[in-house]
């Protein structure tokens, strides 16, 4: 049997793809949790170029961006806003599903 690759890099090759990344992160919200949030929001950053990449088309630090996607991060709405655009997404709001 051969072996097969490793999940992150499945993922993050999938990633590329700007409707799965948007998946993905709307997968994340659902799910409540703020730390895998941060970690899919990082995922979403190194597929999309890296975080240095996302760092600088956002404006932001690449340090304080590393903190902002920690498990415990909590960034402002300008601040997701930016790293989103950066990654060549948006924040929307739709109906919630019933």
């Amino acid at each position: 049997m051969a072996p097969s690759a490793p999940y992150h890099d499945w993922l993050i090759k999938s990633l590329k793809d700007p409707k799965e990344a948007a998946a993905y992160l709307e997968a994340a919200i659902d799910d409540g949790d703020q730390a895998g949030l941060m970690r899919a929001l990082r995922n979403v950053a190194e597929a999309r170029g890296g975080i240095g990449y996302i760092a600088k088309s956002a404006n932001l630090n690449r340090e304080s961006l590393y903190r902002t996607l920690s498990a415990g991060g909590n960034p402002e709405l300008r601040s997701l806003t930016a790293i989103l655009h950066a990654a060549g997404l948006r924040l929307s709001v739709t109906t919630a599903r019933r």
